[in-house]
């Protein structure tokens, strides 16, 4: 396996923030066409939108958090030349629990399960810390 496959889980982890942002267009537009919002008190007050767009907003910013650690590790992975076949399985679990948490959160918002799911993506992280900590000790 190339070590440049560590970049495959890099661009779904992309993907899955700009799709958020889309959603969030959506989610406000019908909000606003529906009469749901106010658009003049809403430029000035984010508490004024409806909860299915409170809930996008919330992911989103949620995306800019440990997937920043993401990733940091995996340019760091990459670097070290330690983007192997188990960094890469890694990597891809984190992003398969931010895809399943995304999906939690803009829907349901079951936090126990959400919960859940955050902790297995961070675990992920993590063991991808170790990997390159291992590599760099090596």
């Amino acid at each position: 396996m190339s070590s440049s496959h560590i970049f495959w889980p890099v661009l779904a982890q992309v993907f899955l923030t700009l799709a958020m942002y889309i959603v969030l267009g959506a989610r406000k537009a019908k909000a606003v066409k529906t009469g749901m919002v106010n658009r003049q008190q809403a430029a000035l007050d984010n508490r004024v939108w409806p909860e299915d767009v409170v809930k996008v907003s919330n992911n989103i910013a949620n995306q800019f958090e440990v997937p920043i650690l993401f990733y940091i590790l995996s340019i760091v992975l990459y670097s070290i030349n330690a983007a192997g076949t188990v960094a890469v399985v890694l990597a891809w679990l984190f992003v398969v629990s931010r895809y399943a948490h995304a999906w939690v959160h803009v829907g349901s918002n079951n936090v126990p399960v959400r919960m859940r799911l955050f902790m297995i993506g961070c675990v992920m992280a993590l063991a991808m810390l170790v990997v390159a900590a291992w590599k760099l000790a090596a």
